[in-house]
């Protein structure tokens, strides 16, 4: 392992050890992610089948009133920016950054450091081996002075939307609109 896995691995741990959960669900999701991560530092690995973390951030304009959205390529829903942490990743929120920086177009993204809500999930189009679960780890990701996204090869669309006319009324996707709109209003 690299020293810059091991930072990673450090910092997910602290971040979620002292994360403070919105609700008893997300609660319990936390107590797993982190022993997950107290087993070593596999858990951060794409390969590790078949829960490992991913970071994401949900992109607001500056008064939270729209959400930026990928229409995911495998997935055909539509979803927050995310994914797969890299050794590179110095942070969940870097990793975080990296992601909606590559999957929105937007290079000058800024992220809230401090994770806004949790996603565990099973993806089948992720592993030869068959379905894995992502424990996600999302972030709020404000725009910068960039507000034309580009669609990415991971994305079929990239679009804005108004926060009270979603594409999806997913309960996943609207507590994190939601606990990210609260960040917002409180920052």
């Amino acid at each position: 392992m690299t020293g810059r896995e091991t930072d990673l691995h450090a910092d997910a741990l602290g971040v979620l050890e002292r994360w403070t959960a919105p609700d008893p669900d997300q609660e319990a999701w936390r107590i797993e992610y982190v022993e997950l991560l107290r087993r070593g530092p596999d858990g951060l690995a794409k390969a590790d089948f078949p829960d490992h973390l991913t970071a994401g951030a949900l992109v607001l304009d500056a008064d939270g009133s729209h959400v930026l959205l990928n229409l995911h390529g495998k997935a055909r829903r539509w979803f927050a920016f995310g994914g797969h942490l890299e050794p590179e990743d110095g942070t969940l929120a870097a990793a975080a950054l990296r992601e909606a920086v590559e999957e929105s177009g937007l290079p000058d993204l800024e992220i809230d450091p401090v994770p806004v809500h949790l996603s565990l999930h099973s993806v089948d189009f992720c592993s030869p081996r068959g379905t894995v679960r992502h424990l996600d780890v999302r972030f709020l990701a404000r725009l910068g002075a960039s507000s034309e996204p580009v669609v990415s090869d991971e994305s079929l669309e990239v679009r804005w939307f108004d926060v009270d006319d979603l594409p999806t009324d997913e309960p996943d996707m609207v507590d994190l609109v939601r606990l990210a709109r609260e960040r917002l209003a409180g920052s």
